[in-house]
């Protein structure tokens, strides 16, 4: 349950945050932190109002301290969260970089995440989503730095991450920031899931 809507949503809707033992509010993406746990709703401004309303010491029942900036310090851990999983992915062959390569592998029918950086031309954009098809998920949160670091490398523009159980994972911890930033909400969430 939200302490904050409380409204009871399944585990993925939500951020869990356990008590450090100097009494700090720490975000446990991963659910795997010992401790008591209080959950807040995956959503910017639901975190910003336990912040402001200081709702996590009645959680805890104890006197807990966060810092102001807790919204965008889990903005930033979502999105690192999905980066290391795009760069898991191309160190295991799932991944492609470049128009051609991700043209190619479109092609096959073997794509299940599009990749496009916040700052590519929307005529390389609009290409690839015509051969992306509706099976495809089209993902632009990143820019371009943020997929070079994934890739390990300069100008990464476009990417492609193959079927299978990494892009389900990837697929989900894009969905988790989407929903965080207010960009997809849990039902446009369980759309996707039925198709």
């Amino acid at each position: 349950m939200c302490i904050v809507t409380r409204a009871v949503r399944d585990e993925a809707e939500l951020i869990r945050f356990v008590r450090s033992p100097d009494g700090m509010a720490i975000p446990d993406l991963a659910r795997k932190l010992p401790g008591r746990g209080v959950w807040v709703s995956l959503d910017r401004q639901v975190l910003a109002e336990a912040v402001r309303k200081k709702l996590f010491a009645r959680g805890f029942a104890a006197e807990t301290t966060m810092p102001p900036d807790l919204p965008d310090r889990v903005s930033q851990l979502l999105r690192q969260h999905a980066l290391s999983l795009l760069s898991l992915a191309k160190k295991a062959g799932e991944a492609v970089q470049g128009f051609t390569k991700v043209e190619e592998m479109l092609g096959r029918g073997r794509a299940k995440l599009l990749f496009h950086g916040t700052d590519a031309a929307l005529d390389g954009c609009r290409k690839l989503d015509k051969l992306a098809g509706p099976q495809v998920q089209t993902v632009v949160l990143f820019e371009r730095r943020e997929l070079d670091l994934a890739f390990g490398r300069p100008n990464v523009v476009h990417a492609a991450v193959a079927k299978g159980g990494l892009a389900e994972k990837l697929s989900a911890a894009v969905r988790r920031i989407e929903m965080f930033e207010g960009l997809k909400g849990p039902a446009e969430d369980l759309k996707r899931k039925d198709d």
